[in-house]
């Protein structure tokens, strides 16, 4: 378990599911494919999935990870 967020990320080739601060990028040409393996490590290190479009902004996050259960939404 890294406990790092996890972000599906365009690149150059298709996309990347990349734990923040790099190490152990797995590449995807579907973005599709990429959110599926992103979220199935999301939860299972429980951290953040963060997925970006294809201009890189942040267009979803979901938490798989100890919310803090006073925070209404």
């Amino acid at each position: 378990m890294s406990g790092k967020n996890i972000h599906v990320a365009p690149t150059n080739n298709g996309w990347a599911v990349e734990a923040e601060g790099g190490g152990g990028q797995q590449q995807y040409a579907a973005q599709e494919d990429a959110v599926v393996a992103g979220t199935e490590r999301a939860k299972r290190e429980k951290v953040e999935l963060l997925i970006h479009g294809r201009d890189g902004q942040i267009r979803e996050r979901n938490s798989f990870g100890n919310d803090p259960s006073d925070i209404k939404g």
